[in-house]
């Protein structure tokens, strides 16, 4: 074994080899970690999906703004039920938003969302969501969704928060792929 790594060409080989094994395996291990490491720090306006009630419900009160938008191809429309609302940090609230389908066939879309301000993300927690659930809506359907979710009360034990006063909720919804791909082919 100690003759082969005083070979220059064969410790080159096998350090480019081990170097691409490496790579091949940091590639397909990028996605779960970073998701992982969004969920943890709220990093990219990530929420985090509750179990269970917040607790304590505090006289602190924050402001949440509900946003909506639909990729530039869907043929929807989707909007809040109601622009904003204030609630107690630790107090469950349920709000609506309402997307209808203005095409004249099936689609089935699917919505992502975010929280802003990214440093407050991670202490915006929902209880219940229509987010990454495929909603299919037949031609001129409407569907209210509903969205039930707690501003969690360590949010005022953080001091670099103590600036929160408003937090924005944002869905994105974007048709499926594999509706996209039988729409394209529709005549």
């Amino acid at each position: 074994m100690k003759r082969l790594w005083q070979n220059p060409n064969t410790r080159v080989a096998l350090m480019a080899g081990t170097t691409a094994v490496v790579m091949v395996g940091a590639a397909f291990a990028a996605v779960p970690l970073y998701n992982l490491f969004c969920k943890v720090t709220g990093y990219g306006g990530t929420t985090t999906v509750a179990m269970g009630e917040a607790g304590a419900i505090l006289d602190r009160e924050v402001t949440v703004l509900f946003d909506a938008n639909i990729s530039r191809d869907l043929p929807w429309e989707f909007h809040p039920v109601q622009r904003s609302m204030t609630v107690r940090i630790g107090e469950t609230a349920l709000a609506y938003y309402t997307a209808t389908n203005t095409s004249d066939h099936p689609i089935t879309g699917v919505a992502t969302y975010n929280v802003a301000p990214f440093k407050a993300a991670s202490y915006f927690s929902k209880l219940e969501c229509f987010c990454f659930t495929e909603q299919t809506l037949e031609p001129g359907e409407s569907v209210e969704m509903p969205v039930l979710f707690f501003v969690d009360p360590l949010l005022d034990e953080e001091s670099r928060l103590d600036d929160i006063t408003t937090l924005t909720l944002s869905y994105t919804f974007f048709e499926t792929e594999g509706d996209a791909a039988s729409s394209d082919a529709a005549p």
